[in-house]
């Protein structure tokens, strides 16, 4: 079999990152691990061609050469996503899909034509594919009643990839997550169990990325990599090690819940083990949100001095916000805006809430005649509305969340929380041996030429470039990506805000047409 593997376009976002990635002269953020993995999978005599779309698009050439395409998405990639599976049935091919959106909405790819549906986690389900394919079976849609054990997981293809394309390599420890706030689909989709790697599995992953020379970052993709941290403690105690071997090769990212903060030996750990930067689901600071989300384990400390625990360990953090949950209070964004400027997170990922497929939230909403028609172009990003009837009106929250997300990325604001953010760090932080390319020269010059020349920020660019590279010059290199990905940001608020204020308009039109012909009755009574 001769297998074309497809990844879809990611539209612009949060996490697209493509201002950064345009100056940076780089292709993607992520490449698909979740592919790649499947690819390790898939028989050895068969033939592989691997195209991210955010990388390079597929050509005619390869639709031709290929007997069938396998394709995986993300919801945020839904668009392109139904676009290939219609193309590839219109070329008479058969195709295959998987991944977290098909997964949680099997209906979207059987209406697009997809033949094959590979749903769960492909451990178990992709060899029950492949007998029903050796069977001849035309058809088929393979789900799992039970979770595999991912130490049987192959070794994912990096050779397939492009490594000049991307900003991070990425490898997985874990999956599953022990909480269960309402809104969020890991749980459904990967249980409340987390399940390890062994060490062993993840530090040859790393030696593979190691001897084809990657040396940015790598970002470990667990949703919640201290879901079980005596596990993670296994792990990093034989990470440290093999950093220190070999000179720290690359930076490590991560995803973490704040409880974090309450582990100093795991803290210690994790920066000991190279580990830069964490994005923490904080989502309000409004404890009444996060108890009626779920997320009660946000309120047993407080959650300024957890970050700023976090913050001084070395450990820069990303941040999820979102705006819209049931009972919330007006000013809830005025309120984050604040939260975000007493912790100094320098890049806040504030989102409108949405309801995921099969989520305890999405179950609830639906049962309360609450869900609103359809999946909507841009739900999974900043540029959709909340997809249900919020508990206060629709407008008061857009209109905060448009502010809010504005303010946050202001370029002067967010330059001098940056400057306070990695001020803030005490820790102890890995030296990396290596030496800067040209591309990487011209990327920080670009940051210096806009920030520092150009815009209004000049004097304090300046001035906060010469004190970090002073009093914190192990920091000055991942302090000046930080306002390399700020870049992003402050074009991407123009996106969120012509979007947001598009689909408001929409929806405040279409209720007027609602009324429109009770209006017209009781004029003509």
């Amino acid at each position: 079999m001769r297998a074309l593997l497809l990844w879809p376009i990611m539209p612009s976002s949060f996490w697209s990152y493509q201002e950064t990635l345009d100056l940076a002269r780089l292709r993607a953020t992520n490449p698909p691990l979740g592919l790649i993995t499947v690819a390790a999978m898939l028989p050895s005599d068969w033939e592989i061609r691997l195209c991210d779309r955010n990388v390079r698009l597929e050509t005619d050439p390869d639709w031709e050469w290929c007997d069938i395409v396998i394709i995986s998405a993300m919801i945020i990639q839904k668009q392109d996503f139904g676009e290939l599976i219609r193309k590839g049935k219109s070329l008479g091919k058969k195709v295959a899909v998987g991944g977290p959106f098909a997964t949680s909405v099997p209906e979207f790819v059987l209406e697009a034509g997809a033949d094959y549906l590979i749903l769960d986690e492909g451990e178990i389900t992709i060899p029950v594919f492949l007998e029903a394919l050796e069977k001849g079976e035309e058809k088929g849609i393979f789900r799992a009643t039970e979770k595999p054990d991912i130490t049987q997981t192959p070794l994912p293809r990096f050779d397939l990839l492009d490594l000049n394309a991307y900003i991070a390599m990425t490898v997985q420890f874990s999956r599953g997550c022990p909480f269960q706030c309402e809104f969020c689909d890991i749980i459904t989709l990967f249980g409340r169990k987390p399940r390890n790697k062994t060490p062993e599995q993840i530090l040859v992953e790393l030696e593979v990325l190691y001897q084809m020379g990657w040396w940015r970052y790598v970002f470990i993709v667990d949703d919640n990599f201290i879901g079980n941290k005596r596990n993670a403690k296994i792990f990093l105690r034989e990470l440290i090690p093999w950093m220190e071997k070999r000179n720290y090769p690359f930076a490590l990212l991560t995803e973490t819940s704040l409880n974090l903060a309450e582990d100093d030996e795991l803290l210690e750990l994790m920066v000991k083990a190279g580990f830069v930067q964490v994005f923490v689901g904080i989502e309000t600071p409004d404890v009444e949100s996060l108890v009626g989300a779920n997320k009660e384990q946000n309120t047993r400390n407080s959650l300024v001095e957890s970050c700023h625990k976090i913050t001084k360990a070395g450990l820069q953090i990303m941040s999820g916000f979102i705006l819209g949950f049931d009972n919330e209070k007006p000013g809830a964004g005025k309120r984050i805006q604040d939260f975000v400027e007493e912790t100094n997170i320098p890049q806040a990922h504030l989102n409108l809430l949405q309801a995921l497929p099969n989520t305890a939230m999405w179950t609830r909403l639906q049962e309360e005649g609450r869900l609103m028609d359809g999946l909507g172009e841009f739900l999974g990003s900043q540029k959709s509305l909340i997809n249900f009837v919020p508990t206060r009106p629709m407008t008061e929250i857009a209109d905060e969340f448009i502010e809010t997300f504005w303010n946050l990325y202001e370029p002067m604001p967010y330059l001098k929380r940056t400057f306070r953010h990695f001020m803030m760090m005490e820790g102890w932080r890995a030296q990396y041996q290596r030496t800067l390319t040209k591309a990487e020269w011209d990327f920080l010059g670009a940051i210096c030429w806009r920030q520092g020349i150009l815009r209004s920020t000049r004097f304090h660019f300046w001035w906060q470039l010469i004190v970090m590279a002073w009093r914190k010059p192990n920091l000055l290199y991942d302090y000046l990506i930080a306002l390399g990905v700020g870049e992003h940001f402050f074009t991407f608020r123009h996106e969120v805000k012509a979007q947001i204020e598009s689909e408001l308009a929409l929806l405040q039109q279409q209720e007027l047409d609602k009324r429109s012909p009770r209006v017209q009755l009781e004029t003509v009574s």
